[in-house]
């Protein structure tokens, strides 16, 4: 993998870590020997973690662009397997690859997979009695740890009460997706016009959240699941 600040490689390794910091997603951190060690510039600050220890602090510099406090260097850390790694702020940085394609958001997790199908299941969205969906041709995405979501044809829908808000998120997997409020309940409803390639096949679909409106599949109603959007 390789991380670049001002169109220059600053860290290019076949040995990254992936370290768990959060239970949802992983880190790069990367052998100081492979990164261009003239980018980072100590500030004399320390960052202690309860588990990885101290950290020194550095600016990563590149070109003309400065990236401030924006490098963590492991030198001595109660973890062994970090010792001599360097931890970058990923939104510090221009850009990430992972060989020759760039990833966004953050790293990918190697234990999340995303899996679409196309199916001819009855799909009924209500959002507080109004029926605001109806489909027989949803695409269903299973993704790990998310409960299955339903992405349906835009002609399914019932364009009319939906609204659109400024609200956009990012997903290492699927790209950025635009929001709606539907019904007066606030971005119940997202789609990505144009999402990553192992998610095209949900293209300007439509989607809703199964945490906060009723979806029935084939006549039964979906008990809503408790997850981190509920």
């Amino acid at each position: 993998m390789r991380t670049y600040l001002d169109g220059r490689v600053v860290a290019d390794t076949t040995s990254a870590l992936l370290v768990w910091e959060v239970p949802y997603y992983p880190t790069y951190y990367i052998p100081l020997e492979d990164v261009d060690e003239s980018a980072l510039k100590a500030t004399g600050a320390v960052k202690h973690s309860p588990s990885r220890g101290d950290a020194e602090v550095h600016t990563v510099a590149s070109g003309t662009a400065e990236a401030a406090d924006a490098a963590l260097v492991y030198r001595d850390s109660p973890l062994e397997q970090i010792r001599g790694h360097v931890r970058f702020q990923w939104e510090a940085m221009d850009a990430w690859f992972e060989e020759d394609e760039e990833v966004f958001v953050h790293p990918r997790d190697p234990y999340t997979r995303v899996d679409i199908l196309a199916s001819n299941r009855h799909v009924r969205v209500e959002v507080d009695g109004v029926t605001v969906a109806d489909s027989h041709s949803p695409r269903i995405l299973f993704e790990t740890g998310l409960p299955a979501r339903y992405y349906l044809p835009k002609t399914d829908v019932r364009l009319d009460l939906l609204e659109g808000t400024d609200t956009t998120t990012s997903c290492p997997y699927k790209g950025t997706a635009e929001y709606w409020s539907v019904n007066g309940g606030k971005d119940l409803a997202w789609s990505y016009r144009t999402p990553l390639p192992e998610s095209q096949k949900v293209a300007g679909l439509i989607a809703f959240y199964n945490e906060k409106l009723d979806i029935y599949v084939d006549g039964e109603l979906q008990e809503r699941p408790k997850t981190k959007f509920s």
